[in-house]
């Protein structure tokens, strides 16, 4: 059941009882959840809430407030009822046709940037499956020479994507086209990165309920055994060998146990060499693929 909040009830007063009522439910981020949405709901800064903890709620800010609870009590992830999440320590804007971007996926940020470590240098990169735009941007953000390429088959996310490039200052550099994969691109790319639907399509029923209920299905569907959209990218490059700048590379990030499946789809569409790297909690999670490692 949603706490009910009087318009008298400070800000303070109401923050604990949204703790209370979350940990109540087993919400195992209770206290974190409960702050987003406070500050979220009543439109404030964490020094606002600090300085100005004991003003009341006021008529507008209990009703957002207890509108806002309920929609966590019934399970809408908090990054879906605010309609915007951070990474790479950027705003980022959602929509229904993206997926919230997850810690996970820097991942394939820092793996792209190691391979490129010059900071002024000139590159040109498509992110196929861009959904928000989060690695594109981010990609963008870290290097001031760089131009790149946001691909989706989803109009809606073509234009959360390109909204959030404006909003985080490379929107100058960034163009966002609707498509599949790699049909009708000619390249050449110095980097192709993804975060493409990678869960075999009989697990999507087994996700947790903030995901499966919440995330779009056309993210998270990687087909019968979750690799369909690999063995198009490897099969877009293998066939059309010129979309890859000399040097250039193939960024994906996969399941925690796709990386010997993906590997030995890279080695049959000809990369001699797949990289495994893994994320903060030690799983498999990036495979960096480079045709030019295969003379080595």
């Amino acid at each position: 059941m949603s706490p009910d909040f009087a318009p008298a009830l400070s800000r303070d007063a109401a923050l604990r009882r949204l703790v209370q009522s979350f940990e109540a439910a087993g919400l195992p981020e209770a206290r974190t959840d409960a702050r987003f949405l406070a500050l979220h709901a009543l439109g404030l800064s964490p020094l606002d809430l600090t300085l100005r903890g004991r003003d009341p709620l006021g008529e507008a800010g209990a009703g957002a407030l207890r509108g806002a609870a309920a929609r966590r009590l019934a399970g809408e992830p908090v990054a879906r009822i605010i309609g915007a999440w951070e990474f790479w320590g950027l705003p980022f804007a959602l929509g229904p046709d993206t997926l919230v971007p997850r810690p996970d996926t820097e991942s394939v940020v820092e793996a792209a940037l190691r391979l490129f470590p010059e900071r002024d240098r000139p590159l040109r990169l498509i992110d196929l499956g861009t959904g928000s735009g989060c690695i594109l941007v981010a990609l963008l953000h870290e290097r001031a020479n760089a131009f790149g390429i946001g691909l989706d088959r989803a109009q809606g996310a073509l234009a959360v994507g390109r909204r959030n490039a404006e909003a985080n200052g490379v929107g100058d550099r960034a163009a966002f086209l609707c498509g599949s994969w790699l049909e009708a691109l000619t390249g050449p790319f110095d980097l192709i990165v993804s975060n493409p639907p990678y869960i075999a399509a009989s697990v999507i029923a087994t996700l947790q309920p903030e995901v499966r209920l919440h995330d779009p299905r056309a993210a998270l569907d990687g087909g019968e055994d979750g690799l369909d959209a690999y063995r198009a990218i490897l099969s877009g490059v293998a066939q059309r060998p010129g979309l890859l700048s000399a040097g250039g590379a193939l960024v994906l990030e996969i399941g925690y146990d796709q990386a010997p499946a993906l590997t030995r789809l890279a080695q049959t569409a000809g990369f001699a060499e797949a990289r495994v790297g893994r994320d903060l909690a030690g799983n498999d999670r990036v495979v960096t693929l480079r045709p030019s490692l295969a003379g080595r």
